[in-house]
């Protein structure tokens, strides 16, 4: 059954990594093979002689105070499934509702345009100090709210910016790197940082002091070499300044930013997992959100027969019933297919775990080669396959204490080594998707120097903390 349920994922896994080419989105193999992989588990729980005790840490072979599963009856097996059961998924869940409650949290800053308040800081005609003013906003803004986010943001800006594609396409690409270097420093900036940190591997502050430099040489790096080349010489015409504003954007941006970085805060503080933090910080963006429009619909109504613009509109709602709140209107254009594909791919990884089968190539990982080796070439392979289930999969090879070196280089390397190919993270497949670009465009202009940073970084990161 072992080789059922490894088959299993990597079908699965292939058809995510191809899934431009056969049109089915990621989501629909990574909840198929989920729910296979634990019914396979189910169907050969008793021919299995190994389990690996998730709260142990270890696995069940008699040893350290743990039982002997192989000795075990089909009750007590099934029993013992049923705990390891709930365990991975009440792990998951933590990550998934942080997750739905920071992007409530941009969803309602987006709802006041507030992003658009970013575009006042870009006061420059010229291409190379756009670069840098980009390449600065996509790798502060990413650590805060995500790389993924932090991308589509910026290259909204820049298509007010920019009317040519050609030239966008460039500054798109520098943003992929600079937004994922920044997510890896953060714990709130990469799905996988975040993992690694609910996960117990990793602090913030640790974290954050371990890969500072790192992630700025990863970013600062290619920007540098970027910047002499031709792409970025010269300077463009801005455009008028004609787009609404709304005047609450700045409040609702600064507010939501805050209150995301106090989710690290609120933890070191209380000791509670970070989606307590999350939900009290979307708790207080939403009532202010809420008291915000509820002031403009009475505003409007006492103001009837005056002219009003569409974001009023929007914000008192026609009717008035709750599903025209900003809250509700966030929670309906949050990205629940990612949500859907990060459960799959977690619970899968974590049948795969439940059987042994990562622990005991972690040790055969371990006993072949030095660990910085392997976790450089992770680094590597998360430009080809999604970063999510090489880290899920590290959690379980690696029975390091928290903030080892380890934890620490693993989030450098699958945080900024999928910029090296534009598929290779959700911010490139994303830019991808926005410009056009192609694959075989970037690999040929942007891989090089995706590839200058990732090996710059992880190179400082070694010298920094010698094993």
């Amino acid at each position: 059954m072992e080789i059922f349920i490894v088959a299993v994922f990597i079908l699965g896994y292939l058809a995510i990594t191809v899934e431009h080419t056969i049109k089915i989105d990621k989501l629909v193999p990574a909840l198929l093979m989920m729910a296979l992989a634990w019914a396979g588990v189910t169907f050969g729980l008793d021919g299995f002689t190994q389990w690996f005790d998730s709260h142990a840490s270890a696995l069940m072979n008699g040893e350290n105070g743990t039982e002997n599963f192989a000795l075990m009856g089909h009750e007590a097996k099934l029993h013992v499934m049923e705990n390891t059961l709930l365990h991975h998924f009440g792990k998951t869940c933590e990550i998934l509702i942080f997750l739905i409650g920071a992007m409530t949290i941009v969803e309602i800053v987006d709802h006041f345009h507030g992003f658009s308040t970013i575009k006042s800081f870009i006061r420059t005609n010229k291409k190379r100090t756009l670069l840098w003013i980009i390449a600065i906003l996509a790798f502060i803004l990413s650590a805060i709210i995500d790389n993924l986010t932090a991308t589509i943001v910026l290259i909204t800006i820049l298509r007010k910016l920019l009317s040519d594609s050609k030239d966008r396409i460039w500054f798109a690409g520098m943003i992929i790197i600079a937004a994922n270097a920044g997510g890896a420093w953060s714990p709130i900036g990469d799905v996988t940082t975040t993992m690694l940190w609910m996960g117990g591997k990793v602090s913030a502050m640790d974290l954050f002091a371990k890969l500072i430099i790192p992630s700025i040489i990863c970013m600062v790096v290619p920007t540098l070499i970027a910047s002499f080349s031709k792409a970025f010489k010269g300077s463009f015409e801005l455009p008028p300044e004609s787009e609404f504003s709304n005047k609450r954007g700045p409040l609702m941006l600064y507010l939501g930013l805050g209150m995301i970085v106090f989710v690290p805060i609120f933890k070191t503080i209380t000791h509670l997992p970070p989606y307590v933090g999350m939900m009290l910080s979307l708790g207080i963006v939403a009532l202010v959100a809420e008291i915000i429009s509820a002031r403009q619909f009475t505003l409007s109504y006492a103001g009837a027969g005056k002219e009003e613009n569409d974001d009023d509109v929007a914000d008192r709602g026609e009717g008035g019933g709750h599903h025209e709140s900003p809250t509700f209107r966030a929670l309906t254009k949050i990205e629940m297919p990612s949500i859907l594909f990060f459960l799959g791919i977690l619970m899968t990884v974590a049948a795969l775990e439940s059987l042994g089968l990562v622990f005991n190539f972690g040790q055969s990982v371990s006993a072949s080669m030095h660990t910085d080796v392997f976790v450089m070439l992770l680094g590597f392979g998360s430009a080809v396959i999604d970063n999510v289930p090489l880290v899920a999969a590290s959690m379980g090879m690696f029975q390091n204490e928290m903030d080892h070196h380890v934890w620490h280089f693993i989030a450098y390397a699958a945080g900024t080594g999928g910029s090296m190919l534009i598929i290779g993270s959700a911010a490139g497949v994303v830019a991808m998707g926005m410009e056009r670009i192609s694959f075989f465009w970037y690999l040929k202009n942007i891989s090089w120097l995706a590839l200058a940073g990732y090996v710059g970084g992880a190179v400082a990161y070694i010298l920094m903390n010698p094993m």
